[in-house]
């Protein structure tokens, strides 16, 4: 197939490794990846925080930038983010609805329905949960809201991961539970935002995992400050760069926020106690 890659903005200009993983897995399996290089933000963040206008702009942007995608020039277009894509799926159209601009919204359906989160190419779309991958590492999964409620990716990525050679997935308690991100909520509502990440942290310590895995860059930021902060040693991954990995070519991922040598934080208690 050929696809292209929408890496998201928070990929492009802090966390690389989940759009270099997501085609590094793909070309493995044997298909064609292309980079649109006119991408920038899907609009989310503006939407959410009422800048409907600006928003509107931004998504002009997209859909010029992947028509492409109708005309056949790729057969689908991928997103290693289940935030972003709940955004292009759902958002973008209300978006283009608010400001009244139909033509707009018509195009947005249209893109859309040859939009997918990268667990759904995989299982839906390529027809595969074993991607030949092999992690030897205890994981927890965190399944980010937006995934769960707007794209609506289900089960998929427990799917992928249980099909990893090697790799023990461990049960997150409380896993459906917000980590209080939400993207401008966390500065807007800072106080309970920092709450609700004190919890979340308390199950991940609490599971004794070596990596917490996510598919959406975003949340894995805002957990893994946390878990830094206590030293824990729970090192963050994309899920991308975990399906990324063989016993020939490991992806290492991203490290800064969780050394290696560092051991696991006493208690969820002290996790609690530092997060606040």
């Amino acid at each position: 197939m050929r696809i292209a890659l929408f890496a998201t903005c928070l990929a492009d200009t802090m966390f690389p490794q989940a759009a270099q993983a997501t085609v590094s897995l793909l070309e493995r399996l044997g298909h064609e990846v292309h980079f649109p290089p006119g991408q920038v933000c899907c609009g989310q963040m503006h939407a959410n925080t009422g800048y409907f206008t600006q928003a509107a702009r931004i998504i002009r942007n997209h859909v010029e930038t992947f028509s492409p995608v109708l005309d056949g020039q790729w057969d689908a277009i991928v997103i290693p983010s289940g935030s972003c894509t709940g955004a292009a799926r759902h958002e973008q159209r209300l978006v283009a609805e608010h400001v009244g601009d139909t033509a707009l919204a018509a195009r947005v359906e249209q893109i859309a329905a040859r939009t997918y989160d990268l667990t759904e190419l995989l299982i839906d779309v390529l027809g595969t949960e074993d991607v030949g991958a092999y992690f030897p590492h205890t994981v927890a999964y965190h399944p980010t809201c937006h995934s769960l409620r707007i794209a609506k990716v289900g089960d998929r990525p427990y799917r992928l991961l249980r099909a990893v050679e090697a790799l023990t997935l461990i049960d997150l308690p409380d896993a459906e539970v917000c980590c209080g991100f939400g993207g401008t909520f966390s500065m807007k509502n800072s106080e309970t935002s920092t709450a609700m990440l004190a919890d979340k942290m308390s199950n991940v310590i609490s599971t004794r995992a070596e990596v917490l895995c996510a598919g959406d860059y975003s949340c894995l930021m805002h957990i893994g400050g946390g878990l830094s902060r206590v030293n824990s040693g729970v090192r963050i991954m994309h899920l991308a760069e975990i399906l990324a990995s063989t016993k020939d070519a490991p992806f290492e991922g991203n490290i800064s926020f969780a050394p290696r040598h560092v051991q696991h934080a006493e208690s969820p208690r002290h996790a609690q106690a530092v997060a606040r």
